[in-house]
């Protein structure tokens, strides 16, 4: 009955293992769907409030500049609109590519389980 009852328990703790790895991946899948709501609010309320005071200092700059370089000054314009474009998009590329693995720690204490169920029963033989 010893083996039945130390099976039993060696059951009932990868069971136990296994709930808690769940657990942590749940967990960590909320985390990252709560930042990435977040980065998309502030994403497009800092968007729509940036255009308008774009479109109202383009409008301003093509009126002073009416009468003399309103070419000149809408070319101008549309080359800084292009360059911060780039830098901006550039600067979102690096901040998706810097965030943290999906399901990292999960997948870390896993590898620690396997690990530790491997070396335990290398400890046996």
């Amino acid at each position: 009955m010893a083996i039945v009852e130390s099976v039993g328990r060696i059951g009932a703790t990868l069971i136990a293992m296994v709930q808690t790895r769940l657990e942590l991946a749940a967990v960590e899948v909320q985390e990252e769907l709560q930042r990435f709501l977040g980065y998309v609010v502030l994403a497009l309320a800092s968007l729509i409030l940036f255009g308008v005071a774009l479109l109202l200092v383009v409008l301003l700059v093509v009126v002073i500049f009416w009468d003399s370089y309103r070419l000149e000054a809408i070319g101008a314009l549309a080359l800084l609109f292009g360059i911060a474009g780039g830098v901006i998009g550039l600067q979102v590329k690096r901040s998706f590519d810097a965030r943290p693995r999906l399901l990292g720690a999960t997948v870390a204490e896993l590898n620690k389980d396997v690990n530790f169920v491997r070396n335990a029963g290398h400890a046996d033989e």
